[in-house]
């Protein structure tokens, strides 16, 4: 791996866990020239410092595969990021989540008033006050049928060791819901389809375990046919072979462009 970075997880009150799945205090140390961007089906509200002390608020939309960067973003020095829920996107931020597939948006460009509350809000809030400050901008969650099957569909499809994987065909038949629906509730409420949402929380699932069993042990652990198809289903979304990755052998980097959201390993 070959971001240099310090993250600290941040607890999860329950009464925010219906908007927030996650919270992360990200320092960046620039020292490592390399910079990977992660896939990562997961919108984010990120909160960042630069050095000359200037703050802002972004919206990251999910990353469909890896990106490689020949250097961080020099200005950065810290952010907060919130993961957001799944169904979480249309509620606070007023667009559907495959409008922020590969973006970065400032939160108050966003049409809905909570976006622009938590861009006024959290600009320039410490870390540890955050937390306290979406108890008071996040709205009551909302519960109906739609927010309850996707968060089943989600679980459903999310890599789990204690489990045997499951395909689209059998989720979307045991939520008694059609193909063509379940991906439209992915399509609204994660932005990606369900068999993409799968396939990279796979992926990161096999970053995490990396260094703790065997690349075929791991392959039949998270559903895959054989080891071969692992290393093509991780090369599709990482741009390189699994042993390639591990051992800092990454595609060319690209020049960070001077743009919102340029840091983050998400």
């Amino acid at each position: 791996m070959t971001n240099a970075l310090a993250e600290q997880s941040l607890p999860v009150p329950s009464a925010l866990r219906a908007w927030i799945s996650g919270i992360d205090d990200i320092g960046v140390d620039r020292a490592d020239e390399a910079f990977t961007h992660l896939p990562d089906a997961a919108t984010k509200v990120v909160v960042r410092v630069e050095e000359d002390g200037r703050y802002d608020t972004l919206v990251v939309g999910p990353r469909t595969r890896a990106t490689y960067h020949a250097d961080p973003d020099k200005r950065l020095t810290s952010c907060v990021q919130l993961r957001l829920a799944p169904g979480a996107v249309g509620p606070l931020l007023g667009v559907p989540a495959v409008d922020l597939v590969g973006r970065a948006v400032p939160a108050g460009d966003l049409p809905a008033p909570t976006a622009r509350r938590l861009a006024r809000e959290l600009t320039g809030a410490h870390p540890r006050e955050i937390t306290a400050r979406l108890a008071a901008l996040l709205p009551p969650p909302t519960d109906g049928a739609r927010e309850r099957l996707l968060r089943a569909a989600v679980d459903a499809l999310s890599t789990r060791a204690d489990r045997a994987p499951v395909t689209v065909r059998d989720v979307a038949r045991e939520l008694a819901i059609s193909e063509r629906q379940l991906r439209n509730l992915f399509t609204v409420g994660v932005g990606v389809s369900p068999k993409h949402y799968a396939r990279i929380d796979r992926v990161r699932h096999l970053l995490t375990h990396a260094e703790s069993a065997p690349w075929a042990q791991l392959a039949a652990a998270t559903g895959y046919y054989d080891q071969a198809h692992m290393s093509a289903d991780f090369r599709t979304l990482m741009g390189v072979p699994p042993t390639a990755f591990l051992t800092g052998r990454l595609p060319r980097a690209t020049p960070c462009r001077a743009r919102p959201g340029g840091a983050g390993r998400g």
